[in-house]
């Protein structure tokens, strides 16, 4: 088997130091204006700092690489040509297109940075990637709707060029994302191919016959609504052998606006199940899947991979993802303790759900995986607590203690929440 990219979402220079720490190749990253995600919180990337989040990445050994997927207007076109010169000077590993305007711009004017074109394309087929390669292109993203089947065939017509697909993540009711849904709801104010889409596909809805308006009808009723279009989150990490057999370049996944443990979590198990594929192509990945469960998901599907969609891919009981294991807390490794530790180790952390004193947890590091129980929580004058709680800044003493606590991470023991 070849080597394959692990290619990990960046969504703000935090998450994309940890997805590298965690085990990711690359990480792809946009900023609002040109990008399908706008992120509004975190130390987020910008124009001011594109070429810093991109350093950053090349500083730990992986790609970087910038979306400028949107679907261009008149107005678009004339931001991205003022703006021309900070992307060059940012100098990503690829540029990720959708757009052919975009695309004529970035060829034209940054001639040296390699092209990706993205998954919004909607390619499918063999001699729609040959048209892509000449163009320029030197990766396509697969839609998601390709089985695997379909891209070892698109593999074996166009060996010469990079193929990525999506393992992991939410997906859109829409082809390959494209959504007309919340710019008619919205009234043209939040555009989905332009990072704003206020994802209609998970509001829960009713039926109305038309000559009986007020009378709502239930579809598929229960306490939380009916969710009739909203898909349940893509896991293929028991594809993985498929998909690397099928000759996939680089395997990605989805999540920009996901959390910091998201990233880690979901970095930490596919690198981990590539590595261990790599070695032996018919390795048991059940315990990965299990451990992907512990992250915000909707439930899970393989989608279109096995050629066997159906309606098992849809999660109509809830909208948002729920973790099967709560985010704890984060290490904060290079604060200072105030108080006199008296010989015993404590760490400071910075607390994102509450945790009791005498919890038994399960701390997680790049390198490190284990359980521990909670034996002191202190405050910053040194003063015993019985929790923490969130958004606090305490003091903890584990009954064991990770080897290297920069990126560690805190979260409950076991799954709960499988659907």
């Amino acid at each position: 088997m070849h080597d394959v990219e692990l290619l990990m979402p960046a969504g703000n220079l935090e998450k994309l130091e940890y997805a590298v720490k965690y085990g990711a190749d690359a990480v792809y990253l946009g900023v609002v204006d040109f990008s399908l995600r706008a992120m509004r919180k975190g130390s987020l990337i910008t124009m001011d700092n594109l070429k810093e989040a991109v350093d950053l990445a090349h500083s730990l050994g992986a790609k970087a690489y910038v979306t400028i997927n949107i679907f261009a207007f008149n107005s678009d076109i004339k931001l991205l040509e003022a703006s021309l010169d900070i992307f060059k000077d940012a100098n990503p590993d690829a540029f990720i297109i959708s757009d052919y305007g975009i695309l004529n711009l970035i060829k034209r004017n940054i001639p040296n940075v390699p092209l990706h074109i993205s998954t919004q394309t909607n390619t499918l087929n063999y001699e729609s990637v040959k048209f892509w390669r000449d163009l320029g292109a030197s990766r396509v993203i697969l839609a998601r709707e390709l089985p695997i089947t379909d891209i070892a065939e698109i593999r074996k017509q166009v060996p010469d060029i990079e193929l990525e697909c999506f393992v992991h993540g939410a997906q859109c009711v829409s082809f390959s994302g494209r959504c007309l849904l919340s710019d008619y709801f919205s009234k043209g104010e939040r555009k989905a191919n332009h990072g704003n889409c206020t994802q209609p596909c998970r509001w829960s809805y009713k039926l109305v016959e038309e000559t009986r308006p007020g009378e709502y009808l239930e579809i598929n009723q229960d306490d939380r609504g009916s969710h009739i279009l909203s898909p349940k989150d893509l896991c293929l990490v028991k594809q993985l052998p498929q998909l690397i057999e099928a000759g996939v370049d680089s395997l990605k996944v989805e999540g920009r606006t996901k959390s910091l443990y998201y990233v880690s979590a979901v970095a930490k198990a596919y690198r981990q199940a590539i590595d261990e594929v790599l070695k032996n192509p018919s390795a048991d990945l059940d315990k990965y899947f299990i451990e992907l469960q512990k992250v915000g998901n909707r439930g899970y599907t393989q989608g279109f991979a096995l050629g066997d969609n159906n309606g098992e891919s849809y999660s109509y009981n809830i909208s948002k993802g729920l973790a099967g294991a709560d985010f704890l807390c984060e290490f904060q490794a290079d604060k200072p303790v105030p108080f006199a530790q008296e010989g015993e180790k404590y760490f400071p952390v910075k607390i994102k759900n509450k945790m009791l004193l005498g919890d038994m947890v399960e701390i997680i590091t790049p390198d490190e995986q284990f359980t521990a129980n909670v034996k002191s929580i202190k405050n910053e004058d040194g003063e015993d607590l019985e929790l923490g709680n969130t958004n606090d800044d305490v003091y903890v003493k584990f009954s064991q203690s990770p080897k290297d606590p920069k990126y560690a991470l805190v979260r409950t023991i076991g799954v709960k929440n499988v659907y």
